[in-house]
């Protein structure tokens, strides 16, 4: 067997271990049980295989955002960001979330819609990507509060490649709480 080969090949049929990547998971939801639907998809993702670690924040409330902008008349959202340890790839964590959405009830039917659970993959470490199913880090993120100040609250160091420091990218939007 060549020496590249048989780096990281222990010869007993098993694969070395994927490095570990802290994902940033926002959640929300506007329908039905709120703060259960967030309570569980915090513990449905620490079941995931290839997770080692979740630590959720606090969940805040906040308007509803259309594509119009804020919609004060629709339902209020309650939100949370979770950090996710794991050695999942992006695409395939991705998959899971939707997974989870659709045993809790969501429904895609108007972008921007009315939800009984949303997960958003807002960032995956340092990556970044651009394709049809995935783009990292999620392209509004810097511009909402409800997910930054969450985030900061359980990391306070948080970074948002691309956009840089989360504390500094909050303080733009004039939330710096």
């Amino acid at each position: 067997m060549s020496r590249r080969l048989a780096e990281g090949f222990s010869g007993d049929g098993e694969r070395p271990p994927r490095t570990t990547v802290e994902a940033v998971v926002a959640l929300g939801a506007n329908l039905g049980d709120r703060r259960a639907a967030l309570a569980e998809a915090v513990e449905e993702l620490r079941l995931l295989p290839l997770v080692d670690e979740v630590r959720a924040s606090a969940a805040v409330e906040s308007v509803a955002i259309k594509p119009s902008g804020a919609d004060p008349d629709a339902p209020a959202y309650l939100n949370a960001v979770a950090l996710v340890t794991t050695r999942l790839a992006p695409t395939v964590l991705l998959s899971y979330l939707h997974a989870i959405e659709a045993r809790h009830g969501r429904e895609r039917r108007e972008r921007w819609g009315d939800r009984t659970l949303d997960l958003d993959l807002i960032a995956y470490g340092d990556v970044r990507t651009d394709t049809a199913t995935l783009t990292l880090p999620h392209p509004r993120a810097a511009e909402r509060d409800f997910v930054l100040a969450p985030w900061l609250s359980i990391d306070a160091d948080a970074f948002l490649p691309g956009i840089g420091r989360v504390d500094d990218a909050l303080a733009r939007l004039g939330g710096d709480r």
